[in-house]
């Protein structure tokens, strides 16, 4: 079996390849700058970007699995050139939105629904794991602390039900390397819904230091959205936030996958707490 894990400079990517490699399955790490990548002995590398299908012949050659991270441009000549190279199994890392009724629309919903979609039409096996919030999206407090020396948070009593990408990569080589597991999609939240104050105090707790946190109207809070952040995403995750009032669902399914319970945000915040030090 040979692995082609798109995105290997991300967090679960990286993770991934290391797993892979340890547990002696033949890796195959795609990039759009494979030359930046720091890979363990012997795993080779490929420029990969999922929006440029030129890449896909070269990196897919003699693959039986891939794990993918959700890029709806060129979904479906990706497709295409992994059933033209025999891919088996693809898994998805895809988001627990497409679970929601207004999947179709929803800007942050849609791009992972239609990949989805787009593998459940051919003829590869797929297992999505739709993942809730990961525990990296409380990374860019860290630099509004250093900017601005304040958190600014527009529902500070959200709930998220943060996730650890180690727990995903983990999720991803169980569904890779155990064919009973493939073929269904897994559900997978962190081990508490915690809201966004509780997950600045892990991160006090961790870094030995206060972190202000000031609350934001959402308008003002749109207006200083992040440059990269399109306009339509920046509108979903406001309502999203307005509407998670009240702790998220939870499930096993990590526990189920990996044979452990999910690691606390309080691992991930002792593990990133240096850049919210200062």
């Amino acid at each position: 079996m040979t692995v082609l894990v798109t995105g290997s400079s991300g967090k679960v990517g990286s993770h991934l390849v290391r797993l892979l490699r340890a547990r002696g399955v033949a890796v195959r790490a795609g990039s759009r700058s494979p030359e930046k990548l720091t890979l363990p002995e012997g795993v080779e590398s490929v420029k990969l970007a999922l929006d440029e299908p030129a890449d896909f012949p070269a990196a897919l050659a003699g693959v039986t699995s891939v794990f993918l991270y959700c890029e709806a441009s060129a979904i479906g000549e990706f497709v295409q050139r992994a059933e033209e190279a025999g891919v088996e199994h693809v898994v998805v890392m895809s988001a627990d939105a497409v679970l929601r009724p207004d999947a179709a629309v929803n800007p942050i919903a849609a791009p992972h629904l239609a990949v989805e979609q787009a593998l459940a039409a051919s003829s590869i096996t797929s297992t999505p794991l739709n993942c809730g919030a990961l525990a990296s999206n409380a990374m860019p407090w860290a630099w509004q602390l250093k900017a601005r020396g304040t958190v600014g948070l527009p529902y500070p009593n959200s709930y998220a039900d943060p996730v650890n990408e180690r727990d995903v990569a983990e999720a991803a080589l169980a569904v890779l390397t155990d064919p009973s597991l493939r073929g269904r999609s897994y559900h997978l939240t962190g081990p508490e819904a915690l809201t966004f104050t509780q997950h600045i105090a892990a991160i006090e707790a961790a870094a030995g230091r206060s972190i202000p946190v000031t609350e934001v109207p959402p308008a003002v809070w749109r207006a200083n959205k992040p440059d990269f952040m399109p306009g339509d995403i920046a509108d979903a995750l406001l309502a999203l936030w307005a509407a998670s009032s009240a702790p998220v669902p939870l499930t096993g399914d990590v526990e189920k996958l990996t044979g452990h319970p999910a690691r606390p945000f309080t691992e991930w915040a002792q593990e990133y707490a240096g850049p919210f030090r200062g």
